[in-house]
């Protein structure tokens, strides 16, 4: 690979107006647009190199991000040696072998996923119902569902999704941190009828001792708690499995810092026995997460037993190389690098406030509230 010195650093504030369909929403978040902060580095290599970051926020963080990045930006190459895709004959051969045949059954299968894309907590009753017979029809067979607003009508679509996918599949619950301690064990024992596997960040993602009591609470109706995706560092990590607060392990590919911060937590999940199941979703996760699943079950846990990641079907089609899924499962990407590379179209257009899409966007909410 040519090497070259950085030459130039640019970075993007880049917005899609996903509150316009409820995509996203939550019990913490009603109306959030989808974001990043995108990073692009540029080198006087001879074969033009160049490196893409993405922070992924819901629109006022990128604020922040910019301005952190804009001091110092660090990005992923794009054709990073820290992929699955090809590596060369001799690499390959040496991974295969060290690999001892998981390379060939995420080739042959793919990683398995669950789908959060259908209930969202802004959608309308019609809504939901339509999107979870689609995924029904294309094979999902694991689904999320977004609940902590009000518990009445959390009951009430619980009982719609549970009703659609039937008593055999699975079903998860996230809450998004809006509950304390006591609220979470009351409300969880409330939706248990619908039988969830777990109850994703129930309380803030930093209190660990929180999510262990609630973990022990709800271990008797076989609920587990799952969280990490607000996690910021390895320590936060050890903490939460030192004190058995938590059952499935969600790490994010924008929240840790840098790849070698998330293969910490995985070498610490494996040495625990618990599974990780990232988040994803977002701008550009399931892309970046994607290459981190893999290598964990081929060269880490070497396991697929109570392990999914995240999928959600927006975005995509805005990044050059977009994550693959087929049968409800990942496949291995075949590009090399870390998949974080937009197109330079989808960044123009979305650039916040002066892409087109944002001007007549805002040109709209203008003449809206004049009165």
């Amino acid at each position: 690979m040519a090497r070259g010195r950085i030459t130039q650093l640019s970075v993007h504030d880049v917005r899609f107006p996903t509150s316009l369909g409820g995509h996203g929403s939550d019990a913490m978040h009603t109306d959030p647009d989808y974001s990043a902060a995108y990073v692009v580095i540029e080198t006087d290599a001879e074969d033009g190199l160049k490196g893409y970051g993405i922070t992924f926020t819901l629109g006022k963080g990128t604020e922040v991000d910019w301005s952190r990045e804009r001091c110092s930006a660090s990005g992923h190459g794009s054709r990073s040696e820290c992929c699955v895709g090809p590596v060369g004959k001799a690499g390959r051969e040496a991974f295969m072998e060290a690999a001892c045949g998981h390379e060939e059954q995420m080739l042959r299968h793919g990683y398995p996923a669950y789908t959060t894309s259908c209930a969202w907590l802004g959608y309308s009753d019609s809504t939901l119902k339509q999107l979870c017979a689609a995924a029904l029809k294309d094979g999902w067979t694991r689904f999320k569902v977004k609940v902590g607003a009000d518990l009445q009508d959390d009951i009430r679509r619980c009982r719609l999704i549970r009703d659609m996918i039937g008593p055999e599949k699975t079903l998860m619950m996230d809450a998004n941190q809006r509950w304390d301690v006591p609220e979470a064990v009351e409300w969880m024992s409330k939706l248990a009828e619908f039988k969830p596997l777990w109850i994703e960040e129930p309380t803030s993602p930093d209190d660990i001792l929180g999510h262990a009591a609630i973990s022990k609470a709800l271990a008797s109706l076989g609920i587990g708690v799952a969280t990490g995706e607000q996690c910021q560092n390895r320590v936060i990590f050890k903490q939460l499995l030192q004190a058995n607060a938590l059952q499935f392990l969600q790490i994010d590919s924008c929240r840790l810092g840098s790849v070698n911060e998330n293969l910490s937590v995985l070498l610490m999940a494996k040495k625990f026995g618990i599974p990780v199941c990232p988040h994803a979703g977002g701008v550009g996760l399931c892309e970046l997460v994607q290459h981190l699943i893999i290598f964990d079950y081929i060269s880490v846990s070497t396991s697929l037993q109570n392990r999914m990641c995240e999928y959600v079907d927006h975005l995509h089609e805005h990044f050059k190389y977009p994550v693959v899924i087929k049968h409800a499962s990942y496949l291995p990407p075949k590009d090399a690098g870390y998949s974080t590379e937009m197109k330079e179209e989808s960044v123009k257009k979305h650039q916040y406030p002066d892409g087109e899409v944002w001007k007549k966007l805002l040109v709209a909410q203008d003449s809206c509230s004049q009165p």
